[in-house]
């Protein structure tokens, strides 16, 4: 079940970049192909650094789902060398949670930046809310997070060791 929802959000952060990407191209390559008749459409810049914005999170989530990110993990290099595979699952148990809790922290700091900003914002392209557009900070720290509960749920799980050795 871990497993099956862990590849949802995987999915999920795969096409959604992949989108992400796709219009950004496409409306940057419009934007430019616009200025050559001395025109250009103002609501896609906006949106432009906005989908960059949001595939930077997909792109963390996918990154957290295949443990391919960037880290700082000086206690499991100072454990390669001892043959005791216990501890270094509780670590790595201890380093999920740490960073989880980073993440909810963040999750709600993002919320509420969010809130501030559906009551203080304005309409910033196409009717959009800037609240609406900051909304995909708490988006993105929480599909991360859940990705890190799916991969420290999964330490207690065979197959979860299996992969972690």
């Amino acid at each position: 079940m871990i497993k099956k929802i862990d590849s949802i959000l995987d999915k999920v952060s795969f096409y959604g970049i992949v989108i992400a990407v796709l219009l950004m191209l496409t409306f940057t390559v419009l934007n430019i192909v616009l200025r050559w008749f001395n025109t250009s459409i103002l609501w896609i810049d906006p949106l432009v650094r906005h989908l960059v914005f949001l595939s930077a999170f997909l792109g963390g989530s996918l990154a957290t789902g295949k443990d391919n990110h960037i880290r700082i993990d000086l206690a499991s290099k100072a454990l390669e060398s001892i043959d005791k595979p216990g501890i270094k699952i509780w670590v790595e148990r201890l380093i999920y949670i740490v960073t989880m809790i980073a993440l909810v922290l963040l999750t709600k700091a993002g919320i509420d930046f969010t809130k501030m900003e559906l009551e203080f914002g304005k309409d910033v392209f196409l009717g959009f809310h800037s609240g609406v557009l900051v909304a995909i900070i708490p988006f993105g720290m929480g599909l991360i997070g859940m990705r890190y509960l799916l991969r420290l749920l999964l330490t207690f799980t065979k197959e979860g060791v299996a992969t972690n050795d």
